[in-house]
């Protein structure tokens, strides 16, 4: 019962008629015996038993070569008609026969159209069939036989009607399911690849703002320190101790970045100024630049720290590679819509549309993730300023209210 009550339509249908399928032959295999161990020889068994061998024979055929759906079926069923037709007319009770070859037509069919001409041509075979064994029209005929008969057939359509289409339903509710779990699939895998995709970005990013600035600081500070090696030894070792100290950080990002499980880059608790002092200190002791700093005293969150960072790092790295600048100028502040960080430099400065590198890209979509803008001013000559806002969180807003 609990296998039942789980099957779908199609499966229920199916069974019913398998078992209807099984009454029918046996049916038939009774008939036969009955013809064979009751009647009396003569010609009309022998016709009884041919015209149930050919049923059985086209029945057999259609089970074991199944490979053509259309013409074998409706061959099979042509000659059940006339079976059910010769039967009618040999024999007489014909009526449990008709009935339980009823489902076949629903079977076999393929379409309603093609069952229903079936199904009237069984109906209107067997009743000429009956006329002419009892030699024309009697009221016997008329009262009990026809209405019988019409009934039987009535009922026989309407169910299969229904039959097919509650299969027809069920199928299409199966098409859906199935359209339903591919488009499923293919957006998991969808999600999937722009999972990997935007991991990809990311680790780019750190990658860049982390180990490509720290190797391009020591690739510059190699170059300095070589050259002024004879000329400048104080000042050459002061680069060198600055090399070992950029490769010992970046030994160390490179160990996040490969396996902390959390985003890698996190700098420790506490407060943003005195990293980005730290940071800018640094700067100026290996450039020789002038950094003017006016840092308000901040606390906030990791990810706002992690950006303010990454966004002062590579703006200082642009200086340092194309600006030509002798003065920086960094401002940190709160304001009343955020966060604001502000680098200025008066180098040479660069026509911002045709700006194509990685580090403004990344420190842009760095921000928007933390829902804030980054917006670059510049042109030849007149060096650059960098704005990057990013807005309260919601514990820093009631906070401040």
């Amino acid at each position: 019962m609990t296998a039942l009550a789980g099957a779908t339509p199609d499966a229920l249908w199916a069974t019913s008629l398998r078992r209807w399928n099984t009454v029918c032959w046996l049916l038939f295999a009774v008939m036969a015996v009955g013809l064979v161990a009751m009647d009396r020889p003569g010609g009309s068994k022998y016709a009884a038993l041919a015209l149930l061998g050919g049923v059985v024979l086209a029945y057999a055929v259609l089970d074991r070569f199944p490979s053509n759906p259309v013409v074998r079926p409706h061959v099979y069923l042509s000659v059940l008609v006339v079976a059910l037709g010769g039967l009618a007319y040999l024999r007489g009770n014909y009526a449990a026969l008709f009935m339980v070859t009823l489902p076949h037509y629903w079977m076999f069919g393929r379409t309603p159209k093609a069952s229903m001409v079936f199904l009237g041509l069984a109906a209107a075979v067997t009743l000429a069939a009956i006329v002419l064994r009892q030699d024309g029209w009697t009221v016997e005929f008329f009262t009990e036989t026809l209405v019988s008969t019409v009934l039987v057939v009535a009922v026989g359509a309407l169910i299969g009607l229904w039959a097919h289409s509650v299969v027809g339903q069920s199928t299409e509710r199966a098409r859906l399911i199935t359209e339903l779990e591919q488009a499923q699939a293919e957006l998991s895998e969808a999600h999937q690849r722009q999972g990997a995709t935007d991991e990809r970005e990311r680790m780019a990013r750190e990658i860049h703002d982390t180990l490509a600035q720290g190797f391009a600081s020591i690739i510059v500070l190699a170059e300095a320190a070589r050259a002024g090696l004879h000329s400048e030894p104080a000042r050459s070792a002061q680069q060198l101790r600055s090399i070992e100290s950029t490769a010992r950080e970046n030994l160390a990002e490179a160990r996040e970045l490969v396996g902390s499980p959390q985003r890698p880059g996190q700098v420790a608790a506490g407060s943003v100024t005195q990293t980005l002092r730290r940071t800018l200190d640094r700067f100026a002791e290996d450039t020789g630049l002038t950094v003017e700093a006016d840092l308000a005293d901040l606390e906030c969150d990791q990810q706002t720290r992690i950006a303010l960072l990454r966004c002062t790092q590579e703006s200082l790295a642009n200086v340092r590679k194309h600006a030509r600048a002798s003065t920086v100028g960094v401002v940190l502040a709160r304001q009343p819509y955020g966060v604001e960080l502000e680098i200025t430099d008066d180098g040479t400065g660069f026509v911002v549309e045709s700006s194509s590198g990685f580090g403004l890209d990344g420190m842009r979509k760095r921000l928007a993730e933390l829902g804030g803008r980054l917006t670059v001013t510049s042109s030849v000559g007149d060096g650059t300023r960098v704005l990057a806002l990013i807005p309260p969180t919601d514990a820093e807003s009631g906070a401040t209210a």
